[in-house]
């Protein structure tokens, strides 16, 4: 019982309104930042079909992602996990952490064609 009245108070601070007003920040980051304008305004239809697909993505692999593109615009060394790209290290040097949080965090809840086929 003990179990339960944990996981259930658990589940009712994920659900408060600091969890809404996080995603609402990340919407409001993707559109001004203008990811749009690469991955679309639904995060699902890119311009480009070798764009990803960022919507419905795992919360924590977008930060990492956005992360490792600040680390290579920032000269860091390889070993450092780095990813380069002109275009997203350029983008993703304006993101906070803050930013990046609340960006995958609203990604991640977004309608998506992403699926785990079993």
């Amino acid at each position: 019982m003990r179990t339960l009245w944990i996981a259930l108070l658990g589940l009712g601070l994920t659900a408060t309104g600091a969890h809404a007003a996080d995603l609402q920040a990340g919407k409001a980051a993707f559109e001004k930042y203008t990811c749009v304008s690469c991955h679309g305004a639904d995060a699902k239809t890119p311009l480009q079909p070798d764009y990803p697909i960022l919507a419905g993505q795992h919360p924590d692999y977008l930060a990492h992602a956005l992360t490792s593109y600040q680390r290579g615009q920032a000269g860091a060394p390889a070993s450092a996990n780095v990813r380069k790209n002109a275009i997203m290290g350029a983008m993703a040097t304006q993101l906070s952490a803050t930013d990046i949080e609340n960006i995958s965090a609203w990604l991640s809840v977004q309608p998506s064609p992403l699926a785990v086929r079993k």
